[in-house]
């Protein structure tokens, strides 16, 4: 059944405030999903009374309720788009079970309706729940801002910022608008715009991002761009206007269904009355013309390529990857190139403590540095200050007790452990311009590994360095390797991190193509240059920032621990475990099922063609004729189950 994905209007003022963030469609709340259910539950009902031969008063009318249930939607939409002079499939699949009814193959019909009633409830659930997603990204910007004047400050709607503007962010709250720090500093967590790991300093003259986090300091931001443009802005009419670019295939796969639909009312109609013209007898010419549109019928073609799928389709679910549609199946199987994320995707997501530099100078021990950073830090709620924390747990030390703590965001921290003043932080802000240090040299060469690095001061002495990075997934190499021989080309590298990092992490994978520094908008268009160059494009991500990626390319995937709800939301795929290991084998079990499905559309097509062959040429028994109908379903859906079994996926794994 055909449905539209209509471009929800953004929610203003009250009504905005009434949109919750994790509202989401229930599948029961569309009136598609509740009479596909009703139909399923009346066949059900009446299916083991008509095989048991019961009398016909007690399955007659539960079948008749399967049709009126599963059929009257798309009947009545089939009867509306002949008003548009179209003919689809859905009221031709109508008409066939009604036919099939009307010679007594009652069964067939209501099967028939109750496969085409559920395959539009999903359809029409995928639509709802895109939608939901579009809608509650929105929300990541806040709905009123601190907008400051002559006359103080004001709480305004952030729909009512103008260029120019001046608001005020405070520690804890979302910024407003795009724009520019007129004054202040402050750490700001903008991992859902660039997908950077960690809270990036922001200090006078530097741009932030409506929907980013300010953890510390407060800021005083010049708005520079109307809210309606902000980059949260077009990343929801990107998502949409992406989404809205896989039509094509949808309009091809209607001009099949009209011509198909077409020629099988006009075979059947012409069977039916020109033997009638020159004198036939109604009965048997009526009884012939049924007896072709049931074996005409395309069940078998639908057989064909949905046992295939839908069990490729339940295998993938059983290791960790969620398949979203048959389509999504199909179409993982065409890929021939990779756009990979970096944070979350390659990487874990979560900064830890790689290196622990003491200087020779201090006479401290790896142990004894960590203790005192760590003692420090303990306090602070900043993501590395975790992360030395965290590594100072994983090593079992004690830490003391810290005593006048302080907080400068863009610089780091200051506390009193053990009677010595203990500074954690940025090396370039706490050595004041030293380059010739030698814990500025050894912070040179971290950050050039790709490691953020912090100093370790005591009192007023460097005494070392920590390298702190986000730690790469142990099967993400492995991965890459496997992408590589399943597609002939080394993925890209498409991430909002700064340039050195992701030239590092490229190099440990065996990515060459790196492009760093990139917003939403710049990795939709690398991936429309790679499919204008004739690509069908992989893109595997988890933030908010790789849902228009993820929307533009040909199929998309997202990490599913971390993701969050709108990549989940807009991804083709989801990996529900986190294993990066399962994409390419997914992939490789994509390409088993598409040759299955070839396969199985063969073996249909035979069937069909025979049968229709001896239906017009000779005189096919209606019960031969449904035999054969049932038998090459039956055929053709053992042939798909088999992807149902482990071997599968294991072959497919071994796959390179």
């Amino acid at each position: 059944m055909s449905s539209t994905l209509t471009r929800p209007a953004a929610p203003a003022g009250p009504v905005r405030d009434a949109v919750a963030a994790g509202r989401r469609t229930r599948i029961l709340a569309l009136p598609e999903a509740r009479w596909a259910a009703a139909a399923l539950v009346l066949f059900l009902s009446a299916l083991p009374l008509y095989l048991f031969g019961a009398p016909w008063w007690t399955w007659g009318p539960l079948y008749a309720l399967t049709y009126v249930a599963g059929g009257w939607e798309p009947g009545w939409e089939g009867l509306k788009a002949l008003r548009d002079k179209t003919l689809d499939v859905d009221l031709l699949m109508v008409v066939a079970a009604l036919g099939a009814a009307a010679i007594g193959q009652v069964l067939d019909g209501a099967l028939l309706i109750v496969i085409f009633a559920t395959s539009g409830a999903l359809e029409a659930f995928a639509t709802a729940r895109t939608a939901d997603s579009v809608r509650g990204l929105l929300d990541l910007a806040p709905a009123t801002a601190t907008r400051l004047g002559d006359g103080g400050e004001e709480t305004v709607p952030t729909e009512q910022l103008r260029v120019g503007d001046v608001i005020l962010v405070r520690p804890g709250e979302r910024v407003g608008a795009d724009g520019r720090v007129l004054d202040g500093a402050g750490e700001v967590d903008q991992a859902t715009i660039t997908g950077e790991p960690l809270p990036v300093a922001k200090e006078r003259g530097d741009e932030v991002f409506a929907g980013t986090l300010n953890g510390t300091g407060a800021l005083r931001v010049t708005v520079e761009r109307d809210p309606s443009d902000s980059v949260i802005a077009r990343i929801v009419a990107m998502v949409e206007e992406a989404s809205g670019t896989k039509a094509p295939t949808q309009l091809f796969i209607e001009k099949v269904e009209q011509r198909y639909s077409i020629g099988m009312v006009a075979a059947t109609v012409a069977l039916f009355t020109l033997p009638l013209a020159f004198g036939a007898a109604l009965q048997p010419t009526l009884l012939r013309a049924m007896t072709f549109m049931i074996v005409a019928s395309p069940c078998a073609v639908v057989l064909a390529t949905m046992p295939p799928l839908l069990s490729a389709i339940a295998n993938a679910g059983r290791h960790g990857v969620l398949i979203k549609s048959a389509v999504v199946m199909e179409r993982l199987g065409q890929i021939d190139a990779v756009a990979l994320d970096k944070t979350g995707t390659l990487t874990e997501g979560t900064p830890r403590v790689t290196d622990i530099r003491p200087l020779s100078a201090a006479g401290l021990t790896a142990d004894a540095l960590l203790t005192f950073a760590a003692a420090a830090e303990h306090p602070s709620e900043h993501p590395l200050a975790r992360a030395v924390v965290d590594a100072a747990r994983t090593r079992g030390l004690v830490l003391p007790s810290a005593a006048g703590f302080t907080s400068a965001p863009g610089t780091g921290v200051t506390a009193t452990v053990e009677g010595r003043t203990v500074a954690v932080g940025s090396p370039a802000r706490l050595l004041n311009g030293r380059a010739d240090h030698a814990a500025a040299e050894l912070a040179a060469r971290l950050e050039e590994e790709g490691r953020t690095a912090a100093l370790v001061v005591l009192d007023g002495t460097p005494v070392g360095v920590l390298g702190i990075a986000d730690r790469l997934r142990a099967d993400a190499r492995d991965t890459v390797t496997r992408l590589t021989a399943l597609t002939g080309s080394a993925p890209v590298l498409v991430t909002g991190d700064n340039p050195r990092a992701a030239a590092r992490l490229g190099g440990d994978v065996g990515i060459d193509d790196v492009r760093a520094g990139l917003l939403p908008q710049d990795k939709v268009h690398a991936v429309k240059e790679m499919e204008r160059a004739g690509r069908k494009v992989l893109v595997v991500g988890d933030g908010v920032n790789d849902a228009p990626a993820l929307a533009a390319a040909h199929t998309g995937i997202a990490m599913g621990r971390a993701g969050s709800d709108l990549a989940l939301e807009t991804a083709d795929a989801v990996v529900v475990r986190d294993e990066l290991a399962t994409i390419p084998t997914v992939v490789a079990l994509s390409r088993r099922c598409r040759r299955l499905v070839v396969q199985n559309l063969v073996i249909a097509a035979v069937f069909i063609t025979g049968l229709v062959l001896w239906d017009l040429i000779g005189t096919l028994p209606l019960p031969l004729g449904v035999a054969g109908h049932e038998g090459s379903t039956v055929i053709v859906g053992l042939n798909g189950l088999r992807l149902l079994r482990d071997a599968a996926w294991g072959r497919a794994r071994s796959v390179e």
